[in-house]
């Protein structure tokens, strides 16, 4: 199940087991049966370090979501709620409770916290008269998770809100904490970069961390080289550019869930058993697991959607060969041979038609006019085009009531290539806003406005242009077929975090002070010191590993592009991904709408 943890450079299934581990531990504790209360958040990532048999092996016997009211009966011993440390959660579980209590049934309550205990939480369950009733209150630190062989996520969903809109930098905390579970796993990272006010932050608290526990460092060879934090505010850009990578476009699309997609079941019916034929069309979705451990997916994930079909054909005529081999197969050994084989081509026969079927539902839409014409006014805000002026793309968007976080997208987008807008035109599209989709979205563009992403023009240059020439971050003629530059992931826009990133890499952030001095926050280096006798010896042609940290979410066309940089022969850096959340401009502009329900009136 987690075997492809480990194929990477790094063997990310050695996290994955001490969160194993320590929820055994946790388990245990609780002796005879249990029933588990899940805060449906964390289901799903939950389900990347523990699948149910996991759960069974330790006498969990039921499974609820956290809900009002009364439990549902279950005949155990143990009650376990697994929770985020949040007031809301608490009442419900008071609840709960109090209505088991009032049962008079011999259960004995557990909560685990998760990723941290918090003193309001339990005051919270104080103040309701429940508190006591617990036996057992702990912590589960689930910090990073992995989600891939070189991604982790801590799927913090409120860490860039926190971050640049309340000032709350406890989801910085859990980073610092994050990274020395790391380094207590993989060795001190010898040398930290950084770029951005949340980078210094995480920086600073990890520095002090290590002088607190500096008697109980681990001697262990360091795996990575090197770390390179990076805020999401330096790079305001790239999360609200439509990605064009495959998995980038399928989380457009229908959204990426802990590695997981529902998609239309119409699709799929056709797949269905010899037999089946009379039956009514599923109208359940299906869901799909998306990560390496599928051959296929792998393959195609990271590739500009127009180089998948001519990919999906390539394994397709494979496959069709492989399977014609049975007929040359002659002799009892061949015959074995083969059979053996099958499972293995049956497997993949199945997942091409699962992501032919997923790539015909996508040039559904990358085909249709309105998607060329939203991604022809997002090219031309990234070379500059009239970036100062009335998008009439908007106005009309706006007039027949489009979705409003396209919008949002669209007129952010503007706002960051242009470096804010005049007063005279931001009040114009605040205005259109207001009219069309009502006047409680006010509270919205504030939060935009906070946040840098649409704010009014306080300076007459726009530095935007000259990071995008030094930077090289509009590549004309972009090899979407056969890339030699980042620049594919978007055809055409290079992604401002990956550059920082390589130019890190080779020739240094010293060539480029200027740029950095442009964009927001601090730019530093920081060096850890290492035990002695645990200096690595780089063998000649050996690759350094630089774990890259994006502090407010990274795209799936981000991460595509850090695999294209490590899969370069010249390259000389391999690169691991982390972050507080995996977004896309729409789930990222949700997170800092303030009645995100209504985002589609």
């Amino acid at each position: 199940m987690s075997a492809h943890l480990s194929y990477g450079r790094v063997n990310l299934n050695i996290l994955r087991e001490a969160a194993r581990k320590e929820l055994r531990e946790f388990l245990d504790k609780c002796g005879g049966s249990k029933a588990i209360v899940w805060d449906e958040y964390l289901t799903g990532p939950f389900g990347l370090i523990a699948q149910y048999s996991l759960l069974k092996e330790h006498e969990v016997e039921k499974m609820f979501t956290l809900k009002g009211g009364r439990l549902p009966a279950a005949d155990v011993k143990n009650i376990i709620f697994f929770v985020r440390p949040r007031l809301e959660l608490m009442d419900i579980i008071a609840e709960n409770v109090i209505s088991e209590d009032k049962m008079h049934s011999p259960r004995d309550f557990h909560m685990l916290f998760v990723p941290r205990r918090s003193m309001l939480c339990e005051q919270r369950l104080k103040e309701q008269g429940v508190l006591g009733s617990f036996i057992n209150i702990d912590e589960y630190i689930l910090d990073l998770i992995p989600y891939d062989g070189d991604l982790l996520s801590m799927e913090s969903e409120g860490a860039f809100r926190e971050c640049y809109l309340e000032s709350d930098q406890t989801s910085l905390y859990h980073t610092a904490k994050g990274l020395m579970t790391l380094q207590a796993l993989y060795g001190t990272i010898p040398q930290i970069f950084g770029k951005g006010e949340c980078a210094r932050h995480v920086a600073n608290m990890m520095l002090r961390m290590k002088r607190e526990f500096a008697g109980s460092q681990t001697q262990i060879l360091p795996v990575f080289d090197s770390l390179l934090l990076l805020d999401r505010n330096v790079d305001l850009l790239t999360p609200l550019a439509t990605q064009l990578t495959y998995e980038g476009l399928i989380d457009e699309v229908y959204g990426i869930t802990n590695g997981y997609v529902k998609l239309p079941p119409e699709k799929f019916s056709a797949q269905k058993k010899q037999g089946e034929a009379g039956k009514d069309l599923p109208t359940e979705p299906k869901k799909m697991q998306l990560n390496s451990a599928e051959e296929l997916y792998a393959e195609i994930r990271d590739k500009n959607f127009n180089g998948v079909g001519a990919a999906l054909s390539k394994k397709a005529k494979i496959i069709s060969a492989a399977f014609e081999e049975r007929h040359s197969a002659k002799t009892v050994g061949e015959i074995k041979q083969f059979v053996s084989q099958l499972p293995h081509m049956q497997a993949a026969r199945s997942s091409l038609a699962n992501h032919t079927s997923i790539a015909e539902l996508i040039k559904d839409i990358t085909t249709s006019e309105a998607f060329f014409d939203n991604l022809t006014v997002e090219q031309e805000f990234m070379t500059g085009v009239d970036t100062d002026k009335v998008n009439t793309y908007i106005e009309d968007c706006i007039a027949q009531k489009d979705p409003l976080i396209k919008i949002l997208r669209l007129v952010c987008m503007q706002s960051v290539c242009n470096n804010g807008l005049k007063q005279k035109l931001l009040d114009y599209y605040k205005r259109e806003i207001l009219q069309t989709y009502g006047y409680e979205h006010m509270l919205t563009l504030n939060n935009l406005e906070k946040t840098g992403l649409l704010k009014p023009q306080t300076s007459t240059r726009n530095n935007y242009p000259t990071i995008r020439k030094t930077l090289k971050l509009w590549m004309e003629d972009a090899n979407e077929q056969n890339p030699n530059d980042i620049s594919y992931v978007y055809s055409g826009y290079a992604p401002l975090s990956i550059r920082l990133t390589q130019v890190l890499a080779r020739p240094g952030w010293r060539s480029i002070e200027e740029v950095l001095k442009m964009l927001p926050g601090p730019h530093f280096e920081e060096r850890q010191q290492l035990p002695a006798g645990l200096h690595k010896k780089r063998q000649q042609g050996e690759n350094r590993t630089t774990l890259v940290f994006f502090l407010g979410g990274v795209t799936y066309a981000e991460i595509a592009a850090l695999r294209f940089l490590s899969q370069m022969e010249d390259g000389g850096t391999e690169y691991i991904i982390a972050t507080t959340k995996l977004i896309n401009g729409t789930s990222w502009i949700k997170s800092l709408m303030d009645r995100p329900e209504a985002q589609a009136s």
